[in-house]
């Protein structure tokens, strides 16, 4: 029996069920392109046309249907890929851990009871059960690769300006990005290529990679550090050259009050439904929002400052060279042990710590499986507008995790 792009699209709804899809749609697949046959797991802040876009939360169900798709969800249709439905996500994707009180929390297929990862949870999940081929996901500190990690798959953070994120739910325009998760590596290009103005062009991939030492390394679960030390062992047999380096530029980082970006900009694009819904929104959503308040005119103004210095800075040290790093600190966690707040507090930080360092410095990124720790990833970031540079390396070391 020969599968059509359609017949599969219909196998693919036909499995998809919550909590890590909000919805399927009745769309048929449209024309043929490079994505014939390939099926897209959307996150719920995407427009798509007919449908309520959602964010994951209660206080937007009334929102009339969009009229038209969002300009990423054009281009994958376009280009003839079959669209399944929304993917669940954390409240307007604040958060790293994909945890959802309206909709119930995505688990990851790896290990029994843990999460997912967020804020891209359920697209991710979708993907690494076979469901969905792509996700089409956002990235504003990590959304996309901590839930690749997470799940065993690979996911591209694009530099923000290369990406259109029209008709896309905002939560922090100043760090908002697209991402995509996929099981393959080799999918990646095809699908950023789509999603592109230009496509990535093909060189060779860099010959050496910047490990800091004073960033991203502590609290590192046992399993994690080993993992990493075992893909640095990888890459150096692969031919690319470790640079172990302690950085000043990483400590001027830290001291970057990064947190004020989505608490304050959240609430110009929600505030109305936090002043008016609060009691409806996920409460640790709503908390993060509210810090909001304690942020005077004068200190984010500073803050902005301080980021475009270290944008600056960052294109100047790291160059062509990426960064490696542990894609998460830790393993993914056990959906049970995340009911305390303090708790989850604290692991959704350190979740998000190594990631937010791409979105801050408006760089690129990708988190690629290594594959003998499933549930660990190695990330590669670089400044804005290499995604060619990281393209090419994760390409190169495909096999070698």
């Amino acid at each position: 029996m020969t599968h059509t792009p359609q017949s599969l699209l219909d196998a693919a709804r036909a499995r998809a069920a919550a909590p890590d899809f909000t919805r399927t749609f009745d769309d048929p697949v449209e024309g043929e392109g490079p994505l014939s046959g390939l099926n897209v797991a959307v996150k719920d802040l995407f427009d798509v046309r007919g449908q309520v876009t959602q964010a994951g939360s209660l206080v937007r169900k009334g929102t009339s249907p969009a009229t038209k798709d969002a300009a990423a969800v054009a281009r994958l249709r376009s280009a003839g890929a079959g669209l399944i439905g929304h993917a669940n996500m954390t409240e307007f994707a604040y958060s790293g851990l994909g945890l959802n009180p309206h909709y119930g929390t995505p688990l990851t297929p790896l290990k029994e009871g843990c999460i997912a990862g967020g804020s891209t949870s359920g697209g991710a999940s979708a993907v690494a059960r076979g469901v969905a081929d792509i996700a089409l996901g956002t990235d504003t500190g990590g959304s996309a690769r901590i839930p690749a990690a997470f799940c065993g798959l690979f996911g591209f953070k694009a530099t923000a300006q290369t990406i259109s994120r029209a008709g896309a739910v905002p939560l922090s325009h100043s760090l908002d990005s697209v991402g995509v998760l996929t099981r393959e590596v080799g999918l990646l290009r095809p699908v950023l290529n789509v999603l592109r103005d230009q496509p990535l062009a093909a060189s060779a991939a860099p010959r050496a990679v910047i490990v800091p030492e004073n960033f991203g390394m502590d609290e590192l679960d046992p399993e994690v550090a080993q993992a990493f030390e075992a893909a640095l062992e990888a890459l150096k047999a692969s031919g690319v050259s470790l640079r172990r380096q302690t950085l000043d530029f990483f400590d001027d980082y830290r001291a970057l009050p990064v947190w004020q970006f989505s608490a304050v900009e959240s609430r110009a694009h929600h505030g109305a439904h936090f002043d008016d819904a609060r009691a409806e929104l996920d409460p640790r959503v709503a908390s993060r929002m509210a810090r909001a308040d304690g942020v005077t005119g004068i200190e984010f103004a500073r803050t902005i400052a301080a980021r475009e210095a270290l944008i600056a800075r960052a294109a100047h040290l790291f160059g062509d060279t990426p960064v490696a790093l542990p894609s998460v600190a830790i393993m993914p966690p056990k959906l049970d042990d995340l009911r305390e707040d303090a708790t989850y507090d604290r692991i959704n930080l350190l979740a998000l710590r190594n990631t937010s360092f791409a979105n801050v410095i408006d760089g690129c990124s990708v988190s690629m499986p290594i594959t003998s720790h499933p549930g660990a990833g190695l990330m590669l970031t670089a400044t804005a507008g290499r995604d060619a540079i990281l393209m090419n390396m994760a390409e190169a070391l495909q096999g070698a995790l």
